[in-house]
């Protein structure tokens, strides 16, 4: 069983080859803890999340051990504080809170580690100690910089050339720096500000050098597959692994994968266009496990187009999928996933490829699919829920209906009772064909919108 992912250091898909088999490492870049996570957030976690649920079935649960950092220090973080009069540490530990709250709400199962900047800060100071006396890195004016150009290498991660990168990057222009390119290891604090002592003064790491000291101090200096959004690929891990080769002599990671944006429609999401979508700002009517369906609904490298419309299709697919299991797969465990399921997954992981063969499986009306598509559900994180309860409680799921509507309900549940099931066959064509299915059950029959597949 071969897993094929897009490597971004390569440009290519390429089959993924752990460098031990026991011990698989993944770390994936996770929240600055500043304000609440948009969808954009909750893509790339759930995007891993599946990646490691893959994994730790191809190589055994116990054999997967998945890093997920918080970045608990940062200038965004300072300015909240400051703004609010409160401690940084208050403001992190606010917003930890509740990223790990709307994660959970999408199924985002935690990872094995979760080390946090602050918890890191030795291992930190001691790889910048490194970094001077190999001579990548110098002193000036209380700050220590990376020296891009002891780095031969610089770019081979994002493809770019040093113009294009110093072109697309915010690059802090100084005085104190020898190339406008060189990036921040460590700043100096001001009194009023959080601070370590250090060889360099009172101070504070960069954001760069936080991941990789929290990669070695918890995975290894070589990891087996480094993660996050496309918009971290520079300069945030080409900086990554600049400093963690000239640390160590090695690469950072074997694998480097990348999930696309979330678009608003087809306007990419973003503070400057002011079309920020929140997790807590998407109604409680809808479930978790709804906006996860919605969320996987594209290939993780190909952009999200997030509408009202993505979540009630993935709604009523879902919905779907539950109803088969409710029928035919009361108290049945799951078996294998289908062959045609895994060959999707490990082509990249093309999710909804998958879910098409999981929807195709909800067509074969037996005990055997529906063991089967527990078992591809329980790889993508869906399912988690009774059935019964899913379609009782589902408001998104029942219609609302008119007056018409009610009407010949009311016309069917007479012709019932007097046995005129050719007239009420015929009430459920006439609701079919205005777009509704009804379903007749011990307590009564329920309506429900019909999904698209079914009309």
């Amino acid at each position: 069983m071969r897993l094929y992912l897009y490597n971004t250091a390569r440009r290519v898909k390429e089959g993924f080859a752990p460098a031990d088999p026991k011990r698989v490492t993944v770390y994936v870049c996770g929240p600055t803890v500043y304000a609440p996570p948009h969808i954009g957030n909750g893509r790339a976690a759930l995007v891993f999340d599946v990646l490691v649920r893959l994994l730790r079935h191809i190589y055994g649960a116990e054999h997967v051990v998945y890093a997920r950092n918080m970045t608990d220090i940062d200038d965004r973080i300072i300015k909240a504080a400051r703004e609010e009069g409160v401690s940084a540490e208050r403001i992190a530990e606010r917003y930890a809170k509740i990223y790990h709250d709307d994660m959970a709400r999408l199924g985002v199962a935690p990872p094995d580690f979760e080390p946090k900047a602050t918890q890191t800060i030795s291992e930190m100071r001691e790889m910048i100690a490194d970094l001077i006396a190999s001579g990548h890195a110098y002193e000036a004016e209380g700050h220590v910089l990376f020296s891009v150009s002891s780095f031969g290498s610089y770019g081979r991660l994002s493809g770019r050339d040093k113009k294009a990168m110093m072109a697309g990057a915010r690059v802090e222009v100084a005085p104190y720096k020898r190339d406008p390119s060189d990036f921040v290891l460590w700043k100096p604090s001001g009194d009023d500000e959080p601070g370590w002592e250090s060889a360099w003064g009172r101070g504070r790491p960069g954001w760069h050098m936080e991941c990789s000291a929290m990669i070695r101090s918890v995975l290894g200096e070589t990891i087996d597959l480094h993660g996050g959004g496309q918009d971290l690929i520079f300069p945030h891990h080409e900086n990554e692994r600049a400093q963690s080769v000239s640390a160590h002599g090695a690469e950072l990671a074997r694998f480097w994968v990348h999930n696309a944006f979330v678009r608003m429609g087809r306007e990419k999401m973003s503070k400057s266009e002011g079309n920020v979508l929140l997790v807590s700002e998407i109604p409680k009517g809808w479930r978790g496990e709804t906006i996860r369906y919605a969320m996987l609904s594209a290939h993780y490298r190909q952009p999200l187009d997030w509408t009202d419309q993505t979540l009630e299709e993935a709604n009523h697919a879902l919905n779907g999928l539950y109803r088969h299991l409710r029928e035919f797969g009361d108290g049945v465990p799951a078996s294998e996933p289908p062959s045609e399921f895994m060959e999707a997954l490990l082509d990249d992981m093309n999710v909804p490829k998958a879910l098409g063969v999981l929807h195709g499986l909800s067509r074969e009306k037996s005990s055997a699919a529906a063991s089967a598509l527990r078992a591809g559900g329980a790889i993508l994180g869906l399912f988690q829920e009774d059935p019964r309860a899913w379609l009782g409680e589902n408001s998104q799921d029942k219609a609302s209906p008119s007056e018409e509507i009610e009407a010949l309900l009311a016309l069917r549940d007479k012709a019932r009772e007097a046995k005129n099931f050719a007239k009420a066959d015929q009430i459920r064509d006439e609701l079919a064909a205005k777009g509704f299915r009804i379903e007749d059950r011990g307590d009564g029959t329920r309506l429900y919108e019909a999904t698209t597949d079914e009309r």
